[in-house]
């Protein structure tokens, strides 16, 4: 507590330096470069759980195909998800859909952090994103970036369960340390400070322009804050299929219900064809991703199409043979794209 009354008592040359910092140094974003309320919107959704290099292109055929708030609300579904395909976290692109719909329906946009809390897929840190950079509302966005270099800045020796209660944990030091600023650059000077400066590993304190103000670089350990305990990581494993019939392949899509995959279309597993146990000769490939805590083996079986199975898939509706020339008019989830893309291109 002490070492945060100390920041806030400094918050003016804090300030100033990171400022003068960030004008200098930012790096140069499309949504950055003639700003808008909607850039803004879909820069922080895209933003979530994926980095800028990762979200850049699609950001910028986003814009092209969908350039505003009443064209985004009017897009059909289909349209949307085919521009997010590959982006991961599906449910973010729903929500922007939502949103769209909500805001074009009102005479003006919102203003206030409470009002933007109101509408789909914004929590906390997007609506003080939001209302900040667009409005210049003073509120202080703060993610793991922020969280990260406010327990380095105060050396905080309290141990957090997870990222959520640290950064409930820091809100206040945030707020107060946006005071008298201008709200949107403060914001995103932090934000690109975490970025490319105070990184989780290795932070860059020989060129950080808010260096004295740290007390974790003056005790040279600032890698060790903040003490977040380890996730638990849970193994699993997955069986699917490879299966090709007359010039299509076998997929299975989502539930309109379901919460990932609604809509989307992926290999189908084993246990949708009634199979406990591929024949381990036939395995293709195996493939590894991680989802939030879950770490997952993906093997990729190949199956012939016999009569029971062309049975098994006429009696599910989930199950669809889509031709190999069309894939590109279906929406795939991103792993799976890439690694049916891999499988067709290694058969050739």
């Amino acid at each position: 507590m002490a070492n945060s009354e100390q920041l806030i008592a400094q918050r003016p040359a804090f300030q100033r330096a990171l400022h003068a910092w960030y004008r200098a140094h930012h790096r140069k974003l499309p949504w950055r470069d003639e700003p808008s309320l909607y850039k803004t919107v879909v820069s922080e959704f895209m933003l979530q759980q994926t980095q800028i290099k990762t979200a850049l292109p699609y950001f910028d055929r986003w814009l092209r195909e969908l350039p505003d708030f009443t064209a985004l609300a009017a897009a059909s579904e289909e349209k949307v998800m085919k521009l997010w395909e590959g982006l991961g976290y599906y449910s973010r692109a729903r929500n922007l859909h939502k949103l769209a719909r909500s805001v074009a329906a009102l005479p003006l946009p919102p203003r206030a952090v409470a009002d933007w809390r109101e509408l789909p897929g914004i929590g906390p840190y997007t609506a003080a994103a939001i209302t900040s950079i667009s409005f210049g509302e003073p509120a202080a966005c703060v993610d793991g970036n922020v969280v990260r270099i406010l327990a380095r800045l105060t050396a905080e020796a309290r141990p957090f369960r997870d990222s959520s209660e640290a950064a409930k944990y820091f809100t206040p030091l945030a707020d107060a340390l946006i005071v008298g600023a201008d709200a949107g650059m403060h914001n995103q000077a932090m934000m690109e400070l975490g970025a490319t400066v105070c990184m989780r590993q290795k932070p860059m304190c020989l060129v950080c322009p808010v260096a004295e103000f740290c007390e974790g670089r003056k005790r040279g350990t600032p890698e060790k804050y903040p003490h977040l305990q380890p996730k638990q990581i849970e193994q699993r494993t997955v069986a699917r299929i490879w299966c090709e019939h007359r010039g299509q392949l076998l997929l299975r899509r989502g539930h309109a219900a379901a919460k990932r995959l609604a809509g989307l279309h992926e290999l189908p597993e084993a246990s949708d064809l009634g199979l406990k146990t591929p024949d381990a000769s036939t395995l293709l490939v195996t493939k590894r991703r991680t989802i939030t805590r879950f770490q997952i083996a993906e093997s990729i079986y190949k199956l012939e199409a016999d009569a029971a199975l062309l049975k098994a898939v006429k009696a599910d509706a989930s199950l669809e043979w889509i031709a190999v020339n069309a894939l590109d008019t279906i929406t795939l989830s991103g792993p799976h794209k890439r690694w049916i893309g891999e499988l067709l291109a290694a058969r050739s």
